[in-house]
């Protein structure tokens, strides 16, 4: 797999993680490789992993990382993959990210991409963030939608969800520095740790991505 382009793209919650991964897979025509997705995906496809995550998820616990391997493996074999994958949300800690290295063969991931955001600027995009329970669409908490409590997509409840209130957010960038932040220094012993600055518009934040892999000849 080592001709294919995957990426791991890295950063605290509300840096832009999703937005940057499908905006890389939208231009460099990748597979986006989500475990929340993948996750939702095997429990609706009722597949024999998926009956398993189901069983744990119901059961309350969390599920393991050798589930969540099998499952990404799964992932890209699958056909939209075959030119490569943006990893997003995977691998959260190093176990997993020497599964990955398992996975796709020696140099298969050849690029992380840290996007980088001060917890205060984290703190504040989640607790003014805003979700659809139905279809899962954002708004920022001064959005029509937001003050009427109603999508404009699809009519359902727009809500705050508990993990974006700014005690549970603190709570989640501790877990983020203890479990994620060893992952930094692996892919950096790689050579393949790119920092980019999460505090600047979309555009800005995607177009110096793009430069990174230019310069790396990856594009």
């Amino acid at each position: 797999m080592s001709g294919q382009l995957n990426l791991v793209v890295l950063g605290k919650q509300g840096a832009g993680k999703g937005t940057q991964s499908q905006l890389l897979c939208d231009r460099h025509s990748l597979a986006h490789v989500s475990t929340g997705d993948i996750l939702r995906a095997a429990v609706q496809a009722g597949s024999p992993l998926g009956l398993e995550v189901k069983s744990v998820l119901e059961s309350g616990q969390l599920v393991s990382d050798d589930l969540v391997n099998k499952l990404v493996d799964d992932r890209l074999k699958e056909a939209d993959a075959a030119r490569g994958a943006v990893l997003d949300g995977f691998p959260r800690n190093i176990e997993q990210a020497q599964a990955l290295e398992r996975i796709l063969g020696e140099g298969g991931i050849k690029l992380c991409v840290d996007i980088e955001l001060p917890n205060e600027l984290v703190i504040g995009r989640l607790s003014s963030r805003r979700v659809c329970q139905e279809c899962g669409t954002i708004y920022k908490d001064t959005d029509i939608a937001a003050i009427s409590g109603t999508c404009e997509v699809c009519g359902g409840d727009v809500v705050q969800r508990s993990d974006d209130k700014p005690e549970v957010i603190r709570q989640r960038l501790e877990t983020f520095e203890r479990d994620t932040l060893p992952l930094l220094s692996f892919y950096e012993s790689r050579g393949i740790l790119v920092k980019v600055n999460g505090d600047q518009s979309v555009e800005k934040v995607a177009s110096d991505i793009d430069a990174l892999l230019h310069g790396r000849g990856l594009t």
